[in-house]
């Protein structure tokens, strides 16, 4: 059975930060969402690097050939690809991200995840959470040292365990889940920008009501905004659809941007193109 992804996306920056340092793309058969790493020098360098990398490897493969093997050793190719820009660029030692994605495959999709973005399903009107956080904070929930009603607003709960961070050994803590791919179902990508401000009940049930992805993702991106988010917001809403994707149906990349060369990207329709989405500052 061929399927594809119907998809919506947005990515702020939201009231308090400067910049964007998450990345967003998506395509016909594919998706995801990375997040530079906090506090790192180069985040959106790092989320934009692997999304980029990603995005040409993924033009000339076909996915329901792709082993997760090989879909593994993609991920670890764009990951190379930030110790490369590392030694041109000294000053972006220490930048990393999150990676969070989805792959079809002509039975499965298949979840590929390192760090706390996450993966969310609605299926049959019922959602859940599909990813396990690379975090101290989901570890202390896991040794019962944090209660999980706690673990939203624990004060740690930036600290990730796992990331993409250039290192050769990064891709062998790559998470990938197989999925049973069926019609109808909604998922949801998403950085930490939503899920550590809005309640996980309150952003499954938007996800579940809403009558498109392209509501979703707008209802989700608001509802950040309105819990007064403090940090970047990006959201990937997916429906799997059955058949073959429209032939003239082009990959999509919205977030930070490496360097001003790459231009403004992140213009949603409708809008102007969000200040916030434009080239870091940062030096």
């Amino acid at each position: 059975m061929a399927i594809r992804l119907v998809t919506a996306a947005r990515s702020v920056t939201g009231p308090h930060r400067a910049d964007n340092q998450d990345s967003v793309g998506c395509g016909p058969r594919f998706a995801f969402v990375a997040d530079g790493v906090g506090g790192h020098a180069g985040g959106d360098v790092a989320s934009w690097t692997v999304t980029h990398r990603l995005m040409a490897m993924l033009a000339t493969r076909d996915l329901s050939r792709v082993t997760p093997d090989e879909l593994r050793e993609m991920v670890g190719q764009a990951n190379a690809d930030l110790a490369l820009r590392v030694g041109r660029e000294p000053r972006l030692r220490g930048m990393a991200t999150t990676f969070t994605g989805l792959f079809c495959a002509d039975d499965e999709v298949r979840v590929a995840h390192i760090g706390d973005s996450r993966a969310y399903l609605v299926r049959d009107g019922h959602g859940r959470r599909v990813t396990r956080d690379d975090s101290l904070v989901q570890a202390l929930v896991d040794q019962g040292a944090v209660d999980p009603q706690d673990a939203q607003h624990h004060p740690q709960r930036n600290v990730i365990l796992r990331s993409l961070s250039g290192d050769a050994a990064d891709a062998a803590g790559l998470t990938l889940l197989h999925v049973e791919a069926r019609p109808g179902d909604r998922w949801l990508l998403t950085s930490d920008g939503l899920s550590d401000y809005v309640p996980e009940h309150e952003l499954l049930g938007l996800l579940s009501s809403a009558p498109s992805p392209d509501v979703a993702a707008e209802s989700l991106e608001r509802a950040a905004l309105e819990a007064d988010a403090h940090d970047n917001v990006s959201v990937a809403v997916c429906d799997v659809a059955e058949g073959d994707p429209p032939a003239d149906e082009a990959p999509r990349y919205l977030g930070a941007a490496a360097d001003e060369s790459q231009g403004h990207v992140g213009a949603l329709p409708g809008r102007g193109v969000d200040p916030g989405l434009r080239r870091s500052s940062r030096g």
